[in-house]
C-alpha cells in the first residue's frame, strides 16, 4: 500500500530524531514552526492530493511541530489530516517516532511501529478501562487498519500465492528467492530514468553524438559498485556501498555521527557529499532501492562503442587525469550523494568540480553528467568554452546508463525539467541553505519558517536573483512555439468561502470544482520529435508573482501542434483564511512557458 511521509513539516534530517533514538543525545527533536497559511498553501498541499488520489496510509514524523512532537500532534493529525483532508486510511508512526501512550493515540496515531513500549503489557487497555483513552478511539484505531487491509483485498489473489514471507534475517540463511518484478514493467522503468535527465546546456548542437570515432571516460561515477551481494553488516540484506554506506564507512542508521566526522576531516577532504563507490542510481536510507542489476554509464557506451566502432579510453580511478587529445568529446560522471540521516553538507563538492576542470582544460568538448539527489551547483566551471554539454541525470535507477545512452546518441530527445532552481551561488538560497543547529545546551532547538510560502523560484523572484537555470528549466533537440491563448471561465460559485458540500477524502469536493480553464497550442518547429513541458503559472493577488498550478507533457512530431488544456480549481486560486480556504475577488495573472522565466503567453483572469 502506499504510505505517504512525513506528516508534517519534516523539512530538515539534522537534529529530528527524538534522543531516546541517539546515543547520548540530550536535545529534544527539532520544532518547524509553520503558521497555519504556509502550512496549508504549502506544506499540506502535496498529503491533500496524495489523500484525495486514495493513499492508504499516512506517517507521522519524529520532529516537532510547533513545538509538539509529529506523532501526538492533535492539531495535524486529527485536525488537518482526518478533519480536513477527510482521510480514513491510518496514521502509522516513523520507527520509533512514538514518544506518549495516552497522548499519541488521543491525537490520532493509529499504529505504532516497530512496536510500542507505551501500549504493550496491557497499557492500552488499561487507558480505555479508565477512561483516558475513549473505547471509540481504540475501535477507530483498529477499524483504519482493518478497513484498509480490506480495501486492497486484492493483494489476496492466487497471483500472489509467494508473497515473501518469512524470509530470514539474514540471507545468508538459505531461503527461497522471491522474484516480485513484473515483466511488463521493464519498459516504463526504462522511460522514467530516462525522462528523469535534463539537458541544461548544449553548445552548437554537441549533442546528440553521431558516431563519434573517440570517447574518453572519467570519473567515480561512471561505473557500477563493485560489490552487491549479502553480508552480516548489512541491515537490509543486499547493500550497495554508495547508496547505504558513507565514503568513511558508517552505515546509515549511525548517521548521527555524520557531523562529527565532518569536523574532524582536513579541509577540501571529499565527505559525505559524494558517493564513490559507483554510479549513484538512488539516494540513500530507509527509502533507498536496491536494483536486480546496475546498467552503468560504462556499459551503456561499451555496448555502443562496439554498434559504431568507437574507440573507448577511461579512468574511472584518479582525481587527476590527464586526456588523450585525439578525443572527440570527453565525458565527465560525477555526483551528489543524498540520504535520510544527514543534511548534505554542500551543494557542490570541490574535489568534483576540480576533476571537470582537468579535463575541460586537456578536451575541447567536454560533456558532464551529474547523478544528484536535489540541488547541485555547477558555476565553478559552468561557463568553461571547452565544457559543451551538461546533463543534470538525477537518480536514474537500474537503468541508468541505457537512459543515458538513449538520450546523449539521439533516440530519444530529453524531456525532463528542473523542479528546483538552480543558484549561481549558495548564498542566494538564503537562510534555507543550511539546517538549523542546536546553540550551546539548546534542548529545543526552534525552526521558524518565517519565509513563508516564498521558497525556490518564489524566492528568486522575490528577491530579484537570477539563477543560473530556473525552475521548469530543460533543452530538447528541437524547438517549440506557443499561440492561441485562450481563458474560459466556468458557471462555478465563486463566493468567497468554498461553498459546504459533499465531503471526501482530499476534503470539501467544492474545492475542485473548475473555476476557469486555460487552452493554448503548442507546434515543434524543428526537425526532430520530442516532448514539450508546458507549463501553466498563476500570480494570486497578494501572493507570489507566479505559482505553478498546471504542467502537462506531449510528445510532438515535426511539424505537430498539440493542444494542452488546464483547468484551475477553486483550490488553484485560493488563500488560506481563519475561515478555510477563501477565494479572492481581483485579477489573476495568467503565465504559460516552458519555465517560470521562459514565459511565452500571458493573460489575466478577473474573479
Amino acid at each position: 500500500m502506499s504510505c505517504v511521509k512525513h506528516f508534517i513539516g519534516n523539512e530538515q534530517e539534522t537534529n529530528r530524531i527524538p534522543p531516546a533514538l541517539i546515543r547520548g543525545a540530550q536535545n529534544q527533536s527539532l520544532s518547524t514552526n509553520i503558521d497555519p497559511k504556509t502550512e496549508h498553501e504549502l506544506y499540506v498541499w502535496p498529503f491533500q492530493d496524495a489523500i484525495r488520489a486514495g493513499a492508504a496510509s499516512v506517517m507521522c514524523s519524529y520532529s516537532k511541530f510547533n513545538n509538539s512532537y509529529g506523532c501526538q500532534n492533535s492539531y495535524n493529525m486529527n485536525g488537518v489530516l482526518k478533519g480536513e483532508l477527510g482521510f480514513q486510511g491510518f496514521v502509522v508512526s516513523d520507527w520509533g517516532a512514538q514518544r506518549t501512550g495516552i497522548a499519541s493515540a488521543n491525537s490520532g496515531l493509529d499504529m505504532a511501529m516497530p512496536g510500542s513500549t507505551y501500549w504493550q503489557n496491557g497499557n492500552l487497555s488499561q487507558a480505555v478501562a479508565n477512561g483516558t483513552v475513549d473505547q471509540s478511539r481504540l475501535d477507530d484505531m483498529a477499524t483504519r487498519i482493518i478497513a484498509t487491509w480490506y480495501r486492497l483485498e486484492e493483494l489476496n489473489s492466487p497471483a500472489f500465492e509467494n508473497p515473501g514471507f518469512g524470509l530470514p534475517a539474514s540471507l545468508l540463511e538459505p531461503h527461497t528467492l522471491v522474484d516480485a518484478r513484473n515483466p511488463d514493467s521493464a519498459d516504463t522503468i526504462l522511460q522514467i530514468a530516462v525522462e528523469g535527465h535534463v539537458l541544461v546546456k548544449n553548445v552548437n548542437n554537441t549533442l546528440p553524438l553521431n558516431k563519434p570515432k573517440f570517447l574518453s571516460l572519467f570519473g567515480y561515477d561512471g561505473v557500477a559498485s563493485t560489490r552487491n551481494t549479502p553480508t552480516t553488516a548489512t541491515k537490509w540484506g543486499f547493500g550497495l556501498d554508495n547508496t547505504h554506506v558513507y565514503p568513511n564507512g558508517t552505515f546509515w542508521s549511525d548517521a548521527f555521527l555524520f557531523s562529527t566526522f565532518l569536523s574532524s576531516q582536513p579541509a577540501g577532504t571529499t565527505g559525505p557529499g559524494v558517493a564513490l563507490n559507483g554510479t549513484m542510481i538512488t539516494g540513500g536510507g530507509s527509502g533507498a532501492t536496491t536494483p536486480a542489476y546496475i546498467d552503468a554509464p560504462y556499459d551503456a557506451f561499451a555496448r555502443q562503442a562496439y554498434q559504431d566502432r568507437t574507440l573507448l579510453a577511461w579512468n574511472f580511478a584518479d582525481f587527476n587525469v590527464t586526456v588523450d587529445r585525439a578525443s572527440d568529446h570527453c565525458i565527465v560522471f560525477i555526483n551528489a550523494q543524498s540520504s535520510e540521516g544527514w543534511d548534505r553538507p554542500e551543494l557542490a563538492d570541490a574535489d568534483s568540480d576540480s576533476l571537470v576542470e582537468i579535463v575541460a582544460s586537456q578536451c575541447s568538448s567536454t560533456i558532464v553528467v551529474l547523478h544528484h539527489a536535489g540541488v547541485r551547483l555547477v558555476d565553478r566551471w559552468i561557463e568553461n568554452p571547452n565544457i559543451t554539454a551538461v546533463i543534470y541525470g538525477h537518480l536514474p535507477g537500474q537503468d541508468s546508463g541505457r537512459a543515458l545512452v538513449e538520450i546523449m546518441y539521439g533516440t530519444q530527445s530529453p524531456s525532463g525539467r528542473l523542479p528546483y532552481t538552480v543558484a549561481k551561488r549558495d548564498a542566494d538560497y538564503g537562510h534555507l541553505l543550511a539546517p538549523v543547529l542546536p546553540v550551546g545546551v539548546d534542548y529545543y532547538t526552534q525552526d521558524n519558517f518565517t519565509e513563508g510560502v516564498y521558497i525556490d523560484y518564489k524566492h528568486f523572484i522575490a528577491q530579484n536573483i537570477t539563477p543560473r537555470y530556473e525552475f521548469g528549466f530543460g533543452l530538447t533537440y528541437t524547438t517549440f512555439s506557443y499561440a492561441s491563448l485562450g481563458v474560459s471561465r466556468s458557471y462555478a460559485n465563486t463566493q468567497y468561502l468554498a461553498p459546504n458540500s459533499t465531503f471526501g477524502e482530499g476534503g470539501l469536493t467544492s474545492l475542485w470544482e473548475t473555476i476557469a480553464t486555460v487552452t493554448f497550442d503548442v507546434t515543434n518547429t524543428g526537425s526532430v520529435a520530442a516532448a514539450e513541458v508546458a507549463q501553466l503559472y498563476v500570480g494570486i493577488p497578494g501572493g507570489p508573482q507566479k505559482v505553478l498550478r498546471g504542467f502537462g507533457k506531449k510528445l510532438l512530431q515535426p511539424g505537430e501542434t498539440g493542444n494542452f488544456s488546464f483547468e484551475l480549481n477553486r483550490r488553484d486560486l485560493s488563500e488560506w483564511t481563519s475561515q478555510g480556504w477563501a477565494l479572492q475577488k481581483g485579477t489573476y495573472k495568467l503565465y504559460v512557458g516552458k519555465s517560470v522565466l521562459d514565459i511565452c503567453l500571458t493573460s489575466e483572469l478577473t474573479i
